[in-house]
């Protein structure tokens, strides 16, 4: 038997409530338009039961999330403080990391607060090698 044919069948998207968004809904609705208020922006089925949503949403989050939470928080106590105190509470944007890890405990979040400390995990490695490179580089230059 060749591996197409020992295959399990796969199985259709399903709307949270059950309902399949494939079949017509009564008013003539799919599944997602029939639940949706007026005025309201269509969220197609792939944005709660797709595979990879979450995966890269999370990883994107925690790529933006090293960027931008330390640079937020710098620019805040800058403006609020004189630079020596700024520099002194500086260390407790650390703090910041109880967000992924809270993601974590959640079992309806913990797949995209994996992913999210991945992609938090591998911004810095990425972004302290490179910058370690940089350094060995000019310092033997």
């Amino acid at each position: 038997m060749n591996d197409i044919d020992s295959r399990e069948p796969r199985v259709e998207p399903r709307d949270v409530d059950g309902a399949d968004p494939t079949v017509d809904q009564p008013g003539g609705q799919s599944g997602d338009q029939a639940t949706q208020q007026p005025g309201e922006p269509t969220v197609g089925w792939w944005h709660r039961d797709h595979p990879v949503f979450a995966s890269l949403a999370g990883f994107f989050t925690g790529l933006v999330f090293v960027v931008v939470v330390p640079g937020a928080y710098a620019a805040l106590l800058a403006s609020v403080m004189d630079t020596e105190s700024a520099e002194d509470l500086f260390p407790f944007v650390l703090v910041a990391l109880a967000v992924p890890i809270a993601l974590l405990v959640h079992p309806h979040t913990r797949r995209f607060g994996r992913y999210m400390l991945l992609g938090i995990v591998s911004t810095a490695l990425v972004v302290g090698g490179v910058a370690a490179l940089v350094l060995w580089f000019l310092v033997n230059r």
